[in-house]
C-alpha cells in the first residue's frame, strides 16, 4: 500500500494503532463535533510520532482523499502546531483516537484550548481597537450615506469582535462554521448566546447603526473592566459616534 493508494480512515487507525512510533492519533473538523457530520465529511486525522522515531507510515505524509487526510508529524511539532494561528482552535477541539502518553496528548491538546494569559490580554487589546475602528467606520458611512461602505465595515467588525470576546475569555476563536456549536456548549461569561449571536448576524447582514451601538455599548463595559479602558479612551470623543444614541 502506497500513500498514491486510497486507505479508508478505519484501516489507517488499525494499522497506525500496531506501530510502537506512533504515540498518538488526534481527529479535528467536523467529525470531532458532535452533531456536525455531514456526508461530504472527511475525517482530518493528526499521526503524532515518538521524536527520533522512525516508521514506515511516512509514507502516507501528504495522504489527501476525500475520505481522509493525514497529517504526520513528531511530538515536538503537534506541541508547537497551532500556537498561535488557526489550527489552535481545531486542535483545542479535537478528539482523541490513541494516547499512548499517559494522557500526555490529552494536556497538549488542553493547553491549546487556553490561551496565555499575558497574550491573551495583549491580543484582547488589538482586537478591541480593530472592532472600533471597523464600527466607527461603519456608522460615519451609514450617516454619510454610504450603505455599501457602512455594511462592509460592519461585516468586518464582527469579526474582530468575535476575535476580541474569546480573547478576553483566554480561548482561541472557533471557525465561522462552528461558532454556534461553540457558543451552545461553551458559553461566553457573562454574554447571553441567543442575543448575542442575533446581534451579530443582524449587524454582518444588515449594517444595523442601532444594533451595532447597543452590542458596542456591552463591550465597552466588558472592555473596560478587562482593563482595557485606554484603549477605548484613545478613541476620545469619537466614541459618541459608536454609543446608543
Amino acid at each position: 500500500m502506497t500513500a498514491q493508494q486510497p486507505i479508508t480512515y478505519d484501516t489507517f487507525v488499525e494499522l497506525a494503532a500496531t506501530d510502537p512510533a506512533v504515540v498518538g492519533l488526534v481527529l479535528k473538523g467536523s467529525r470531532a463535533h458532535e452533531g456536525m457530520t455531514t456526508e461530504y465529511s472527511d475525517h482530518d486525522l493528526y499521526v503524532v510520532l515518538a521524536d527520533g522515531a522512525t516508521t514506515a507510515l511516512t509514507r502516507f505524509t501528504g495522504h489527501r482523499t476525500p475520505e481522509l487526510d493525514l497529517v504526520i508529524l513528531s511530538l515536538d511539532e503537534f506541541r508547537a502546531a497551532g500556537m498561535p494561528g488557526f489550527e489552535r482552535y481545531a486542535l483545542a477541539r479535537a478528539r482523541i483516537v490513541l494516547d499512548r502518553l499517559d494522557g500526555g496528548i490529552a494536556q497538549i491538546l488542553a493547553g491549546k484550548a487556553r490561551l496565555d494569559a499575558d497574550d491573551a490580554f495583549r491580543e484582547a487589546g488589538e482586537w478591541l481597537d480593530a472592532y472600533a475602528n471597523s464600527l466607527y467606520r461603519s456608522v460615519k458611512n451609514a450617516r454619510d450615506g454610504h450603505a455599501l461602505a457602512a455594511r462592509l465595515d460592519a461585516a468586518d467588525s464582527i469579526r474582530f469582535l468575535l476575535e476580541l470576546l474569546f480573547a478576553l475569555d483566554r480561548r482561541p476563536r472557533p471557525y465561522n462554521k462552528y461558532l454556534e456549536w461553540e457558543l451552545a456548549r461553551f458559553p461566553l461569561p457573562g454574554w447571553d448566546t441567543c442575543l448575542l449571536l442575533d446581534a451579530v448576524d443582524r449587524i454582518s447582514g444588515m449594517g444595523d447603526v442601532s444594533a451595532q451601538r447597543r452590542l458596542f455599548a456591552q463591550v465597552e463595559a466588558v472592555a473596560r473592566r478587562a482593563g482595557h479602558s485606554a484603549v477605548l479612551d484613545a478613541w476620545g470623543e469619537d466614541l459618541n459616534l459608536m454609543r446608543p444614541h
